[in-house]
């Protein structure tokens, strides 16, 4: 992973200062004064990890039999029976990879049929997400958490033929969407994103009439508790949605009381049953959407759901008529369905002493690099072994903070940059010594006085249970997606690899690691 590129350089200020820092970390001033704890690991003392990661190895991607005929979106074949599914591994356990000298299935075998979604379903119910290759580690991360939930009942959808490929050699029940989709990160917001969001709705259409429950995932998010339990409870939803909402709505494990959701209904976690209404909604979305290619496909939703909103259809469910107003909609609670905001900000689930279901990336202001590194931060994203490897080891340290910057005063503009900076100016020494001895800095845990968001605000959401100071994201102080991008070593200097402030209590590191702390 590409490091980030001496940001300790604009930060000092000057070279003469950075080079100043360096010869104090020389004769050892600093490191005596600043409390540098160093956890070293050699590459080649390692032999074995106390997790075994064999499930991230590299497939071979270059395989015989694959047809690369051209398809629509999506990619669905009508027939019936078993015979489509020969030789795939729609029927293997998942994680059982195929044997590695038989000849992958021509692409054909991997369409979208009732028959395969009906192979994989569990009580009638099938979980969902899709993807291109460059969101490969994150379908492997959702895979992992379900099935590590007891939880098989799932597919994925491949947007481009590698990383169908890929998927299938690693045992993963995948089916192609015909999308002929970029390999590469297309960015959120851009028209390809778009298009992967219109992609959502075709599959939604596709898969209701096969008369099967769909949960519908975006690849961003996670499962912590299998979820399956909790969408039993409400039988009569057509649709369960979650939302934005950052404003607590019930204390329990209800569903969210629909009268107080302000915020958007998030189409990155939602529960369809195929009623007849979830049905009519699907198909009018997906006419809206192929109308106009400029509405948001969440926006297109909200619009069509939010025409008519109640009544409730009873004292009890907490679900109510929305749409057409014979459509029987739930909005899953924030506390335990949490935004990157309701989990990583606020802790709302841990404050209310419950339990959450899930964890979906919004909220947060670096991109696809963010997204990952929360989940870093959460000890909940599935790394390589190599990822818990790094050539010259590790560094970290311990933050000494005063309390008056931490707690005096109010929560302002001012006193949250006097935190903010402080901590800043830590950090630059400690990124000037990991550059020194070539070890990789493990950051240390951020404190803020004030949220980050992309609009004006009094300094946090008003009615939200954010605590102030607060543990706060990296990526609400700095920009991530620079500090892990590649950049010229002639204009930035040579790599400075960090690890999220978490990365050693991770269960997933290897006990050698932890031995050298």
């Amino acid at each position: 992973m590409g490091g980030w590129r001496n940001a300790v350089q604009e930060a000092a200020g000057s070279k003469p200062l950075f080079l100043t820092i360096y010869a104090t970390v020389v004769v050892g001033i600093v490191v005596s004064s600043f409390y540098v704890f160093s956890a070293i690991y050699s590459p080649s003392a390692s032999t074995t990890h106390s997790v075994s990661t064999s499930w991230l190895s590299s497939p071979p991607l270059s395989q015989n039999g694959v047809s690369l005929s051209s398809g629509q979106s999506i990619n669905i074949s009508q027939s019936t029976g078993t015979a489509s599914q020969h030789g795939s591994n729609q029927l293997r356990p998942i994680w059982e990879a195929p044997p590695r000298t038989s000849k992958m299935p021509p692409l054909k075998s991997f369409r979208l049929t009732k028959e395969l979604v009906g192979e994989r379903a569990e009580d009638n119910v099938i979980i969902i997400t899709f993807g291109n290759f460059a969101f490969m580690d994150f379908i492997l991360t959702w895979v992992k958490r379900l099935t590590d939930l007891g939880v098989s009942n799932l597919l994925v959808g491949a947007m481009d033929t590698k990383l169908l490929k890929a998927l299938y050699w690693k045992g993963i029940p995948v089916f192609d969407m015909g999308s002929h989709m970029s390999t590469i990160d297309v960015g959120w917001g851009s028209p390809t994103f778009h298009k992967m969001g219109r992609e959502k709705v075709l599959l939604i259409n596709a898969i209701l009439p096969f008369g099967y429950e769909l949960l519908m995932c975006d690849t961003d998010m996670v499962w912590l508790k299998n979820p399956l339990p909790y969408l039993a409870r409400y039988p009569d939803a057509d649709v369960l949605t979650s939302s934005d909402q950052v404003v607590p709505t019930v204390v329990d494990d209800r569903l969210a009381d629909w009268k107080q959701v302000g915020a958007a209904y998030n189409i990155g976690i939602f529960h369809w049953r195929p009623t007849a209404s979830a049905i009519k909604l699907a198909k009018e979305w997906k006419d809206m959407l192929l109308a106009d290619d400029k509405i948001w496909d969440q926006n297109g939703f909200n619009e069509l759901v939010r025409r008519q909103t109640g009544p409730a259809i009873d004292d009890d469910s907490g679900l109510f008529y929305s749409f057409d107003g014979n459509l029987k909609l739930g909005i899953l609670p924030e506390s335990i369905f949490c935004s990157g905001h309701t989990y990583f900000v606020q802790a709302m689930y841990e404050q209310l002493r419950l339990e959450p279901y899930a964890l979906h990336t919004t909220f947060q202001y670096a991109g696809t690099e963010g997204k990952r590194h929360r989940l870093r931060e959460g000890m909940v994203f599935y790394d390589p072994p190599e990822y818990y490897d790094a050539p010259g080891g590790f560094l970290s340290f311990k933050p000494s903070i005063p309390k008056s910057l931490l707690l005096d005063g109010e929560h302002n503009l001012e006193s949250h940059f006097s935190l903010v900076n402080f901590q800043i100016k830590q950090i630059r020494l400690a990124l000037a010594i990991a550059s020194l001895l070539n070890r990789t800095l493990v950051m240390p845990p951020l404190w803020c006085r004030l949220d980050r968001l992309w609009f004006p605000h009094p300094g946090v959401l008003i009615g939200s249970m954010t605590r102030q100071p607060f543990l706060c994201p990296l990526d609400h102080v700095f920009e991530v997606n620079v500090m892990l991008k590649d950049l010229p070593v002639e204009e930035f200097g040579p790599a400075i690899n960090i690890r999220e402030y978490s990365f050693l209590n991770n269960p997933l590191l290897p006990q050698q690691v932890n031995e050298y702390q």
